[in-house]
């Protein structure tokens, strides 16, 4: 029986001793009363009662709509973990939701998104004209959301005592495109440094962090020697530089804090001295030129359905937990102002 059953029946038995009571106490003083309920004579010879008639209490039940349905995401393998522990926790939440990620790269997730294989694409940097031409084509309209901000870490080899600090005009030298079967060893990068050979490890160029640092380190999108070990698997960097003292990498902040002592993070010379990936130093502004938005694009089409109604929402509001939790560093005031401007019409329904 359930609750609002049990409480309208105790109601009731106590309601016919009160009037059983008063009806006592009626007939003592000679007033009249309310007439007793019928008897009716069992087949043994004992008198029964009839029961009062009791109306049950019609249930009350809030009608809460039960979210379903697939969510596809790819993209960014630096968004990747943000999404993936908010889908996770979106999925304990919703049951009946289920959130699929993938990591083709920003320009690889683009691609899908832009045919329209997915409803939302994580990307390390803003999508390109060619790629908003592209989702034209094919009348795919969608919403640039800010998520998060990082820090583009360099990575050594935990063993590397040497390369503490690094200018981007060193960073230039290892991986502008004249460097290619050129610069090979840690003592051209600097007379101090020793005779040890330079294996470089980096996103591929399907990667938006492949983009934005060889337009920050070399001055061009795009531009990169080529002879490097090309991932668009972060993990495969971390193993790399990890299994080589002389391996040099680069990926977003998060797999740095991940994998703290199985590789090392330097720090960044961009003319005013040393500075090491911190979200302090990211939120300042100190880590120049190497610190960067997070974004992720949601179709207009897949913004309609109330599943990535709730998911985006979800996000929303537990964006800083998150992004903590996730190792990725929260959006300040201002960048939280520009979300909410992009999802107005989003959150709306």
């Amino acid at each position: 029986m359930n609750t609002t059953k049990r409480r309208f029946v105790l109601a009731s038995i106590v309601g016919l001793s009160l009037l059983a009571t008063a009806c006592s106490d009626d007939e003592e003083k000679g007033t009249d009363t309310t007439e007793a309920p019928a008897t009716t004579q069992a087949g043994g010879g004992a008198e029964t009662t009839a029961a009062p008639e009791t109306t049950e209490a019609p249930e009350t039940t809030e009608a809460v709509e039960e979210l379903s349905g697939e969510i596809a995401i790819d993209g960014s393998s630096t968004v990747a973990p943000l999404m993936k522990l908010t889908g996770e926790d979106f999925m304990d939440a919703n049951g009946g939701v289920n959130v699929v990620i993938g990591t083709s790269g920003t320009g690889g997730g683009f691609e899908k998104f832009c045919v329209g294989e997915t409803d939302i694409s994580n990307a390390s940097r803003p999508i390109k004209d060619e790629e908003v031409a592209a989702c034209g084509d094919n009348g795919i309209e969608f919403i640039e959301v800010l998520v998060a901000n990082d820090a583009l870490s360099v990575v050594v080899n935990p063993d590397n005592d040497w390369a503490e600090c690094l200018t981007i005009e060193q960073l230039n030298l290892m991986w502008a495109p004249e460097a290619e079967d050129t610069i090979t060893n840690w003592n051209q990068i600097d007379p101090s440094f020793p005779d040890q050979a330079l294996t470089l490890f980096g996103a591929g160029t399907d990667s938006g962090t492949f983009d934005y640092f060889t337009k920050e380190v070399n001055g061009e999108e795009g531009a990169s020697r080529t002879d490097y070990n090309a991932t668009e698997d972060d993990n495969t960097t971390v193993t790399g530089v990890n299994g080589d003292v002389g391996a040099l990498g680069y990926f977003g902040f998060s797999y740095l804090l991940e994998n703290e002592g199985t590789v090392k993070g330097v720090a960044i010379d961009s003319g005013d001295g040393c500075v090491e990936p911190s979200a302090d130093n990211v939120q300042s502004g100190a880590y120049t030129p190497l610190t960067r938005p997070l974004y992720i694009y949601i179709s207009t089409e897949a913004a309609s359905r109330p599943e990535v109604q709730g998911f985006v929402q979800y996000y929303v509001d537990n964006q800083d937990a998150l992004a903590e939790e996730a190792l990725y560093i929260p959006l300040d005031d201002t960048q939280k102002g520009e979300q909410a401007d992009s999802l107005a019409t989003v959150l709306a329904g």
